[in-house]
Protein backbone atom coordinates (compact mmCIF):
# COMPACT_ATOMS: atom_id res chain seq x y z
CA UNK A 1 0.00 0.00 0.00
CA UNK A 2 2.66 2.00 -0.85
CA UNK A 3 0.79 4.32 -2.97
CA UNK A 4 -2.38 6.41 -2.63
CA UNK A 5 -5.19 6.77 -4.91
CA UNK A 6 -5.99 10.11 -3.71
CA UNK A 7 -6.72 12.33 -6.70
CA UNK A 8 -4.76 15.58 -6.81
CA UNK A 9 -6.69 18.90 -7.32
CA UNK A 10 -6.78 20.13 -10.99
CA UNK A 11 -5.09 22.94 -11.70
CA UNK A 12 -6.34 26.15 -13.42
CA UNK A 13 -9.17 27.58 -14.15
CA UNK A 14 -12.40 25.84 -12.41
CA UNK A 15 -14.05 23.41 -14.55
CA UNK A 16 -15.55 19.96 -14.62
CA UNK A 17 -12.38 17.04 -15.16
CA UNK A 18 -12.36 13.52 -15.13
CA UNK A 19 -8.70 11.95 -13.84
CA UNK A 20 -8.54 8.85 -14.59
CA UNK A 21 -5.62 6.62 -12.37
CA UNK A 22 -3.25 5.01 -14.64
CA UNK A 23 -1.57 2.12 -12.28
CA UNK A 24 1.20 1.51 -14.34
CA UNK A 25 2.48 4.84 -14.34
CA UNK A 26 1.07 6.00 -11.13
CA UNK A 27 -0.61 8.74 -11.88
CA UNK A 28 -3.67 10.86 -12.61
CA UNK A 29 -4.62 11.30 -16.35
CA UNK A 30 -6.96 14.25 -17.43
CA UNK A 31 -9.54 11.85 -19.23
CA UNK A 32 -12.01 14.74 -20.38
CA UNK A 33 -12.38 18.51 -19.41
CA UNK A 34 -15.15 20.81 -19.85
CA UNK A 35 -16.99 23.63 -18.41
CA UNK A 36 -20.04 21.84 -18.24
CA UNK A 37 -20.83 18.58 -16.44
CA UNK A 38 -23.31 16.71 -18.75
CA UNK A 39 -19.90 16.08 -21.26
CA UNK A 40 -17.68 15.00 -18.87
CA UNK A 41 -19.86 12.51 -17.06
CA UNK A 42 -20.83 10.87 -20.57
CA UNK A 43 -17.15 10.70 -21.57
CA UNK A 44 -16.78 8.56 -17.73
CA UNK A 45 -18.85 6.31 -19.14
CA UNK A 46 -17.48 6.02 -22.64
CA UNK A 47 -14.14 5.48 -21.58
CA UNK A 48 -15.28 3.34 -18.34
CA UNK A 49 -16.98 1.00 -20.95
CA UNK A 50 -13.75 0.59 -22.71
CA UNK A 51 -11.30 0.17 -19.88
CA UNK A 52 -13.57 -2.59 -18.28
CA UNK A 53 -14.00 -4.30 -21.70
CA UNK A 54 -10.70 -4.58 -21.84
CA UNK A 55 -10.48 -5.71 -18.33
CA UNK A 56 -8.73 -3.17 -16.47
CA UNK A 57 -9.04 -1.59 -13.37
CA UNK A 58 -11.15 1.73 -13.31
CA UNK A 59 -10.06 4.46 -10.88
CA UNK A 60 -11.58 7.84 -12.06
CA UNK A 61 -12.03 11.00 -9.86
CA UNK A 62 -14.69 13.97 -10.89
CA UNK A 63 -13.36 17.41 -9.95
CA UNK A 64 -15.99 20.57 -10.52
CA UNK A 65 -17.06 23.70 -9.33
CA UNK A 66 -19.27 24.21 -5.90
CA UNK A 67 -19.32 28.13 -4.96
CA UNK A 68 -16.66 28.67 -7.28
CA UNK A 69 -13.85 26.79 -5.75
CA UNK A 70 -12.86 22.70 -6.71
CA UNK A 71 -14.97 20.48 -5.46
CA UNK A 72 -14.46 16.52 -5.80
CA UNK A 73 -17.73 14.35 -6.45
CA UNK A 74 -18.54 11.22 -6.28
CA UNK A 75 -17.58 9.43 -9.12
CA UNK A 76 -20.17 8.03 -11.51
CA UNK A 77 -18.71 4.72 -10.99
CA UNK A 78 -17.18 2.62 -8.32
CA UNK A 79 -12.94 2.55 -8.04
CA UNK A 80 -11.31 -0.71 -9.07
CA UNK A 81 -14.44 -2.87 -8.81
CA UNK A 82 -13.86 -4.90 -12.23
CA UNK A 83 -12.11 -7.65 -12.57
CA UNK A 84 -8.53 -8.49 -12.78
CA UNK A 85 -7.27 -9.64 -16.67
CA UNK A 86 -7.97 -13.31 -16.86
CA UNK A 87 -5.58 -16.19 -16.45
CA UNK A 88 -4.05 -16.40 -19.94
CA UNK A 89 -4.53 -18.91 -22.47
CA UNK A 90 -0.95 -21.08 -22.34
CA UNK A 91 -0.18 -21.70 -26.02
CA UNK A 92 2.01 -24.57 -26.12
CA UNK A 93 4.55 -25.63 -28.19
CA UNK A 94 2.45 -26.89 -31.09
CA UNK A 95 0.81 -24.00 -33.54
CA UNK A 96 -2.14 -25.77 -34.65
CA UNK A 97 -2.98 -25.56 -30.28
CA UNK A 98 -2.29 -22.41 -29.64
CA UNK A 99 -4.46 -20.81 -32.51
CA UNK A 100 -7.82 -22.36 -30.91
CA UNK A 101 -7.08 -20.64 -27.71
CA UNK A 102 -6.49 -17.57 -29.00
CA UNK A 103 -9.40 -17.30 -31.00
CA UNK A 104 -11.68 -18.60 -28.19
CA UNK A 105 -10.12 -15.47 -26.09
CA UNK A 106 -11.16 -13.31 -28.82
CA UNK A 107 -14.59 -14.43 -28.62
CA UNK A 108 -14.80 -14.28 -25.51
CA UNK A 109 -13.27 -10.68 -25.06
CA UNK A 110 -15.79 -9.88 -27.91
CA UNK A 111 -18.84 -11.34 -26.35
CA UNK A 112 -17.34 -9.40 -23.09
CA UNK A 113 -17.19 -6.17 -24.99
CA UNK A 114 -20.87 -6.23 -26.52
CA UNK A 115 -22.21 -6.90 -23.05
CA UNK A 116 -20.10 -4.12 -21.78
CA UNK A 117 -21.43 -1.96 -24.37
CA UNK A 118 -25.25 -2.97 -23.52
CA UNK A 119 -25.09 -2.09 -20.40
CA UNK A 120 -23.48 1.13 -20.97
CA UNK A 121 -26.21 2.07 -23.10
CA UNK A 122 -28.72 1.19 -20.22
CA UNK A 123 -26.46 3.74 -18.14
CA UNK A 124 -25.00 0.93 -15.69
CA UNK A 125 -21.59 2.09 -15.27
CA UNK A 126 -21.14 1.13 -11.57
CA UNK A 127 -20.74 -2.57 -11.98
CA UNK A 128 -19.97 -4.08 -8.21
CA UNK A 129 -17.61 -8.23 -8.15
CA UNK A 130 -21.29 -9.41 -8.01
CA UNK A 131 -21.97 -8.08 -11.68
CA UNK A 132 -19.16 -9.00 -12.77
CA UNK A 133 -18.89 -12.32 -11.90
CA UNK A 134 -22.87 -12.21 -13.47
CA UNK A 135 -20.88 -10.84 -16.69
CA UNK A 136 -18.40 -13.29 -16.58
CA UNK A 137 -20.69 -16.28 -16.43
CA UNK A 138 -23.12 -14.96 -19.50
CA UNK A 139 -20.10 -14.35 -21.96
CA UNK A 140 -18.86 -17.97 -20.97
CA UNK A 141 -22.15 -19.35 -21.88
CA UNK A 142 -23.91 -17.72 -24.29
CA UNK A 143 -22.96 -17.59 -28.17
CA UNK A 144 -22.29 -14.11 -29.71
CA UNK A 145 -25.93 -13.92 -31.57
CA UNK A 146 -27.44 -14.22 -28.02
CA UNK A 147 -24.99 -11.89 -26.35
CA UNK A 148 -25.56 -8.99 -29.52
CA UNK A 149 -29.30 -9.67 -29.16
CA UNK A 150 -29.14 -9.07 -24.76
CA UNK A 151 -27.13 -6.04 -25.91
CA UNK A 152 -30.07 -4.74 -28.36
CA UNK A 153 -32.43 -5.09 -25.46
CA UNK A 154 -30.65 -3.25 -23.08
CA UNK A 155 -30.31 -0.68 -25.41
CA UNK A 156 -33.65 -0.92 -26.22
CA UNK A 157 -34.95 -0.62 -22.49
CA UNK A 158 -32.56 2.70 -22.03
CA UNK A 159 -33.83 4.60 -24.89
CA UNK A 160 -37.82 4.20 -23.72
Amino acid sequence: MGTSLESPQPSGDVRWVALFHDASAGAWIPGAESPYEGPVRYAVGEMTQTLRARRDRVTVALWGPKDGAWHRYDAPVAPDTSVAPGTSLSSSSGNGAAEPARLAERMTDRRHQVLMAGLSKAGLYDLVPDDEAALGALVERLDETTVRRVAHWLATAAAR
